[in-house]
């Protein structure tokens, strides 16, 4: 399947990252990693839950949260790798 879709990934949590954060942050490096060589370009950031944008974007947010291309995609607990890369091959559609 050769999708050539970009995808942005806002990983939210805690500043500075807790260990699950930390957690969830390297799953979703893990899942990107994997859904790469799927022609599927991700771009990853980190933001604070407790920042003012991002309680004005997305209203209040069980940390951590994974938000893809705007959309709250999971949230308050720390998703396998392979449960994103579905979510970002879903999303890449």
């Amino acid at each position: 399947m050769n999708l050539d879709k970009s995808i942005y990934i806002e990983v939210i949590g805690v500043d500075p990252p807790c260990r699950v954060c930390h957690a969830t942050w390297n799953n979703v490096q893990k899942a990107v990693s994997t859904v790469q060589s799927e022609h599927i370009e991700a771009t990853m950031k980190r933001l604070d839950i407790t920042s003012r944008d991002v309680i004005r974007r997305y209203g209040p947010l069980v940390s951590p949260a994974i938000i893809v291309n705007g959309t709250v995609g999971i949230m308050g607990r720390v998703p396998d790798p392979n449960e994103i890369a579905t979510l970002l091959r879903e999303t890449a559609k």
